[in-house]
């Protein structure tokens, strides 16, 4: 079992910067792959970028790319999501997620994440 938790989240105006933490306390998480998702109210649930337990493979979504880095520090035990160029239609819940996967990538679709946090808010104003 691994516990996930977010953090970071906040209110920005277009434009801004917001860097999310996922953290865990279990060593067991630097062996993982991660990724972030996002849910707009009324909206499905949409991965935002995903990266190997190793690092060197990263996926963003088009919506993200340019503007948003996913890296992970092992020291730390934490991944991070860093958000610039802020737009409004960014805001949502921001959820991090961890997954094992035997080829050492990533996956792309929710299912297969096995452990969640509880979602931190994003809320970008125009």
């Amino acid at each position: 079992q691994v516990q996930v938790v977010e953090s970071g989240g906040g209110l920005v105006q277009a434009g801004g910067s917001l860097s999310l933490s996922c953290t865990a306390s279990e060593p067991t998480f630097s062996s993982y792959a991660i990724a972030w998702f996002r849910q707009a109210p009324g909206k499905e649930r949409q991965i935002v970028a995903a990266i190997s337990w190793d690092g060197y493979r990263i996926y963003y979504a088009d919506f993200v790319k340019g503007r948003f880095t996913i890296s992970r520090d092992y020291a730390k035990n934490a991944v991070y999501l860093q958000m610039n160029s802020l737009e409004p239609e960014d805001t949502a819940v921001y959820s991090c997620a961890a997954a094992w996967h035997s080829d050492g990538s990533y996956y792309t679709t929710s299912f297969e994440y096995d452990y969640w946090g509880q979602g931190t808010q994003v809320t970008v104003s125009s």
